[in-house]
């Protein structure tokens, strides 16, 4: 199983806080904040989340001093929020609105899982791992 996890936590790490950025500019780069309700807070407090969440990660992209959240439960994390993103549109009753509505959010859930399936668990302390 680890030989598909190719991707080092410390390029996890960038993908995270880009991640939480689009998150939470999704609804005014995609047209949809006027339209208000759970579609544009999720994509709001979930990006919110990964920021706050990936700061506290003991990976390399983490706050030294504040390093306390396991790299696992930081991938449990992602798959659970990025499963809810996925799924929003459906569970929440936005999924006959316009694509630019809902596809956003399917299309970054099921991205941010395959990129957890993809993502290594441990940090490596050999020579390429601060690259």
């Amino acid at each position: 199983m680890n030989s598909i996890r190719f991707v080092p936590t410390w390029l996890h790490g960038y993908f995270d806080y880009i991640g939480g950025i689009v998150l939470i500019a999704a609804p005014f780069l995609f047209g949809f904040f006027s339209m208000g309700g759970v579609a544009v807070i999720l994509p709001i407090v979930l990006g919110i989340g990964l920021i706050l969440y990936s700061l506290l990660t003991d990976y390399e992209r983490g706050i030294p001093a504040l390093k306390f959240i396991p790299m696992p439960v930081h991938l449990i994390l992602d798959f659970i929020a990025s499963a809810l993103l996925a799924a929003s549109p459906f569970l929440f009753g936005f999924s006959n609105q316009a694509p630019n509505v809902w596809l956003p959010h399917v299309v970054a859930g099921v991205g941010v899982i395959i990129l957890v399936l993809v993502s290594q668990t441990h940090v490596r302390t050999d020579a390429m791992a601060t690259a």
